[in-house]
């Protein structure tokens, strides 16, 4: 995928193309492996991105993440041409697992992706606020929920765990819970790895939905074609992102 950016680093020999847009360059894989610094999206950029566009590069990213091929962006660079403004071009709402650092799952660096994290990846009204700062102020063309195997929290969640302000949080997973059928009252808990894989993965679908009918903004911004609202999972084993 061709991906345009604002950066002033130097590419490596057969990886730079410049583009008529001034203060942008753009990157185009070539049949060389070795990874390449780029600099972030640029205003111009940004806009020229479509929804789909930028979930192949995530894909893409990820791809290179279970590789172990990842670009090497030089972040002082970064930092200096962040420091005047940011174009990211998605915003994924992710658990706090520090087992998931959602910028390296998709090989992107400083001003690329917005990054919302809270126990459990739960659409709650500040998220949902973030989401549509992100996109409708802010530019981004593409709406993630990221949830991963294993999730503590959907664990805690099954098993009606409660912790001063931690049990307001898990009992937005509760539809979740209820939600998953067909598994007997005594196998209902984090025992089961099944039964939570389940669980975490209709927490996603849930949150998705929830999503579209908390946000009158973010759902006529779907609605036109101007960004997509997408589920994905973590696998904690591989690395691996699968699209819901």
């Amino acid at each position: 995928m061709k991906r345009m950016t604002c950066s002033k680093l130097t590419l490596t020999a057969g990886l730079l193309l410049t583009s008529g847009l001034t203060g942008c360059t753009s990157t185009q894989s070539t049949q060389s492996t070795q990874s390449t610094p780029e600099g972030p999206i640029c205003a111009t950029a940004q806009g020229e991105l479509t929804p789909d566009a930028v979930l192949a590069d995530l894909m893409e990213g990820n791809a290179r993440y279970v590789q172990g091929t990842q670009s090497n962006p030089d972040i002082q660079s970064r930092i200096e041409v962040t420091s005047t403004g940011q174009f990211p071009q998605a915003i994924i709402l992710s658990c706090v697992d520090s087992r998931v650092p959602v910028e390296m799952v998709f090989d992107q660096g400083i001003g690329d992706i917005f990054v919302g994290r809270v126990a459990g990846n739960v659409a709650t009204t500040e998220q949902i606020g973030s989401m549509e700062f992100a996109t409708k102020l802010a530019g981004s063309k593409l709406v993630m929920v990221l949830g991963h195997s294993s999730c503590g929290a959907v664990k805690g969640a099954c098993d009606g765990a409660e912790l001063g302000n931690l049990t307001a949080l898990l009992a937005h997973i509760k539809p979740a819970i209820d939600a998953v059928e067909g598994v007997p009252a005594d196998k209902r808990n984090s025992k089961n790895k099944d039964y939570v894989a389940q669980v975490v993965d209709k927490n996603v679908d849930l949150t998705v939905e929830q999503i579209r009918s908390s946000s009158s903004v973010l759902r006529e911004l779907e609605a036109s074609g101007d960004i997509k609202i997408v589920g994905a999972l973590y696998d904690l084993h591989d690395g691996s992102v699968t699209l819901k």
